[in-house]
């Protein structure tokens, strides 16, 4: 049966979808199964998936032989649990015999998601004294007396360094090094996929700040850019700040500035489609770690003044006791009326609440207790602070970091293009200015005669956006003096 869903009907089929549990690719196993010929044993089978939740993804023939048939079978799952109960649901049917049970995003991290390539083949004697001895040393040589030319010589300048010490990764908190990478590798990939720059991944064994900045110091000369990835606060904070200073390529901590960015741009578009302007905003800000702070000094940027933020303890103030010296410099710049008290007290007619804190800590009271038509911008992952469909009758706009409801703020609209743009022409940081523009530039990939509440970001697979994003970043780098070339067009050349 065929039909066609209207965005309302789209809307509760996804929040059926959650009610119920939805199994996804990122839950999915592959069984072997060895059924025998006998007629209704494959729907047998597809029965008990079925039953249990599953969602089938492939069936597909490994071997057959006169009495049986080997088949692999891709499931989605709802969870280890779930992959768990429908393996022996299969299992139990007679005579069906499970023979193994891969799970597909394991596999697809064995050995790693990334290799390197040559850029031209090495097939004569000659290219091979080209490409190094004798011939690199000219290059060498050359790039000895004039150090800029590395920008043109070596792989420098399409090259980002992705940096972490393995404290603040995804919700899993500080894992360490090693089980830090795949994220990192997972981040190189997004670069290389969205915006064609090269990237690595570096883990560090160290939670040291000062063993960190020597450290990625040292490193500089082989990268265009640096681009720091789950590092706690507050040590993110001086690391970024010092870095900046010290080096000449942009340092850029993606959990603090991305997340604002596109945070930005979601305020920019929501505002587009109410009667809200951001002078007269009232903003709460639940968690004031790394994303935190930079999103509040970005919405200052774009104009708004009456910023709270809290903590655990609740609004942080002036003069408030137990603050550290990065909370202190927060209270500084932020909460103009000095209010006190929890989120409860605070946010009482509030115009946009931001997330970044941890699940279901906001009620639907402190929801109702805000202005009218509130926006809501829930970004704690894979559990928001609310979950949007207990406010859909309340809220004008809403947003959260996960890609099954509308509204994704996701860092992967900013981070690539923002590098691309930077790289392109050699940037010896990433401004502020920089940073507005990209903003900008991801709302202004939404005409504005197609965004609705459910639609003010635009999709993180819009090839459009890197490339606006890009171009709004070149512009604001030579607005600001701080490139060392002009962009020919061409990030190859």
């Amino acid at each position: 049966i065929g039909f066609c869903l209207n965005r309302k009907s789209e809307n509760m089929l996804r929040q059926v979808c959650r009610w119920f549990g939805t199994p996804t690719a990122a839950q999915s196993i592959t069984m072997r199964v060895k059924i025998p010929h006998v007629a209704g044993n494959l729907a047998k089978i597809t029965t008990a998936i079925g039953e249990h939740g599953g969602n089938i993804g492939a069936i597909d023939i490994v071997r057959s032989h006169k009495d049986h048939i080997v088949r692999d079978i891709t499931v989605d799952t709802h969870g280890d649990n779930n992959a768990d109960e429908i393996t022996s649901a299969v299992g139990d049917i007679p005579g069906i015999e499970v023979m193994n049970v891969s799970d597909r995003v394991f596999l697809l991290h064995l050995g790693g998601k990334l290799e390197i390539h040559g850029k031209m083949p090495l097939k004569t004697r000659d290219d091979l004294s080209m490409a190094y001895t004798p011939g690199v040393a000219r290059v060498c040589s050359a790039i000895a007396k004039d150090r800029r030319k590395a920008w043109n010589l070596t792989i420098k300048r399409n090259t980002v360094a992705v940096v972490s010490d393995g404290t603040a990764v995804l919700g899993l908190g500080d894992i360490g090094p090693e089980a830090a990478m795949p994220v990192m590798e997972g981040k190189a990939q997004l670069f290389k996929e969205f915006a064609d720059v090269d990237a690595f991944p570096i883990c560090l064994n160290t939670k040291d700040t000062e063993e960190i900045i020597s450290i990625v110091k040292a490193l500089a000369p082989t990268f265009g850019g640096v681009n720091l990835e789950d590092i706690a606060a507050p040590r993110c904070f001086e690391i970024e700040d010092r870095l900046k200073a010290e080096c000449d390529i942009p340092v850029f901590h993606d959990d603090q500035h991305g997340t604002a960015i596109v945070l930005g741009a979601a305020l920019i578009n929501a505002i587009r489609i109410t009667d809200k302007s951001f002078e007269d905003l009232k903003v709460i800000v639940m968690g004031v770690g790394a994303a935190g702070t930079s999103c509040t000094h970005l919405m200052h940027d774009l104009g708004v003044k009456n910023i709270i933020g809290l903590d655990r303890q609740g609004a942080l103030y002036k003069g408030r006791e137990g603050m550290n010296e990065a909370k202190q410099k927060y209270a500084e710049v932020t909460n103009p009326n000095m209010e006190k008290g929890s989120l409860s007290e605070v946010i009482k007619g509030a115009d946009l609440l931001v997330g970044l804190s941890g699940p279901n800590c906001v009620t639907v009271e402190d929801i109702k207790s805000m202005r009218p038509d509130p926006l809501v911008f829930v970004m704690s992952n894979p559990d928001p602070e609310i979950k949007p469909e207990l406010i859909q009758d309340i809220a004008g706009v809403v947003a959260t970091g996960r890609s099954d409801y509308p509204n994704q703020i996701n860092n992967v609209l900013a981070f690539p293009g923002i590098f691309r743009g930077a790289l392109d022409v050699q940037a010896t940081k990433i401004t502020n200015d920089m940073k507005l523009a990209a903003a900008r530039a991801i709302a202004d990939c939404i005409p504005e005669e197609e965004l609705s509440p459910d639609y003010i970001i635009p999709s993180v697979f819009n090839p459009e956006v890197s490339h606006a994003v890009a171009a709004a970043v070149r512009t604001a780098a030579y607005a600001d003096g701080v490139h060392r070339k002009t962009f020919s067009g061409d990030h190859t050349r």
